[in-house]
């Protein structure tokens, strides 16, 4: 048994690792490839994220859909690269809004450079996504639209806010639905549509990958309250300190106003106030770790994570079925 990918995933057939590895590998080349630019200072910013790595968590699942067809169809590597270069593209994106510093152990493009440069070589990476994308013909650029706009609207709900009446808890759900389920369900269904599955096979794993992605994302919210920097290595309440109110803390406000309860509405007023602060930033991440609201959310990120992996029960068994159930297992185990 051996590991591969994001998330310590375990493959337990040497075949299947062979491929995935091989996969990835051709995937890195390919991103490498496709930030370059005849301008030297185009390069060195648009590779600055795909250099400082990441999961490739995207990737990796296009390429365990593809084993529902033939994996080394042409279009499955070009299809993994697009999601990654699209995931990338946001990222630098978020980090302007976010006004964040650091990224994947680096400086964020925009600390280094400016929000002008961060900004611009996102679009840069877009561009380079859609020119690989026409290649693969008009339903890749189609499926690709669609997403990338839900994308976008997840992002804009998310500066919104939820509206009057709407519950938060409902309107943040949606938020991951498009900014996160959107590209990962992108990715289950290009691996299975370049490698030739039937439409079923598509279907289910589209859909797979829309829950999974929701899990993904749930558990990093528990993960930033939950884990000490060693296990998630980031620091934890990053979310906190930039007033991103993730599950547990929606749950903590609707939890106070139920209940009208002293010890939470104190938490709420902490949540509320300037979280850079350390002393009080310390204080609240303690409170959250003993507050039910945490185990509500964690159970929430294994029913999605159950959700996915309830999905692929048609799909015929043997490794690459395995591998993705194996991907549900390690999210739940991320969420603790």
């Amino acid at each position: 048994m051996s590991f591969v990918g994001p998330l310590g995933l375990s493959v337990r057939d040497r075949t299947l690792e062979a491929d995935t590895q091989a996969g990835l590998t051709a995937v890195e080349e390919g991103l490498l490839e496709a930030t370059k630019s005849d301008v030297p200072f185009i390069t060195e910013a648009a590779q600055h994220l795909v250099r400082a790595g990441g999961k490739r968590f995207r990737p990796l699942l296009v390429l365990l859909a593809a084993q529902f067809g033939d994996p080394h169809a042409p279009g499955v590597v070009p299809s993994a690269v697009v999601v990654e270069l699209t995931h990338l593209a946001t990222l630098y994106h978020d980090d302007v809004m976010d006004e964040a510093e650091v990224r994947r152990g680096v400086s964020s493009a925009n600390a280094r450079w400016g929000n002008s440069v961060a900004v611009l070589t996102g679009d840069f990476l877009f561009a380079r996504a859609s020119h690989i994308l026409a290649d693969l013909g008009p339903e890749a650029v189609r499926i690709q639209a669609e997403a990338f706009e839900r994308l976008v609207t997840g992002q804009i709900l998310e500066t919104a806010g939820p509206r009057d009446g709407r519950d938060p808890v409902e309107h943040y759900l949606d938020v991951l639905a498009g900014k996160t389920g959107s590209l990962i369900a992108v990715s289950g269904r290009f691996g299975a549509m370049m490698a030739g599955a039937d439409e079923s096979i598509v279907s289910i794993l589209t859909q797979y990958g829309e829950r999974l992605g929701m899990a993904f994302q749930l558990a990093d919210d528990v993960l930033d309250i939950a884990s000490d920097s060693h296990e998630s290595g980031k620091t934890p309440g990053t979310d906190l300190r930039e007033g991103v109110a993730t599950l547990p803390v929606l749950y903590v406000r609707e939890q106070a106003e139920a209940t009208g309860s002293t010890e939470d509405r104190e938490l709420c007023e902490l949540l509320a106030g300037d979280l850079t602060d350390d002393a009080r930033h310390a204080e609240v991440l303690r409170r959250l770790r003993a507050h039910p609201a945490l185990e509500r959310a964690r159970r929430v990120t294994v029913r999605y994570a159950a959700e996915a992996r309830s999905m692929l029960a048609p799909l015929p068994e043997g490794p690459a079925k395995a591998a993705l159930e194996g991907l549900c297992d390690a999210v739940v185990h991320r969420a603790g």
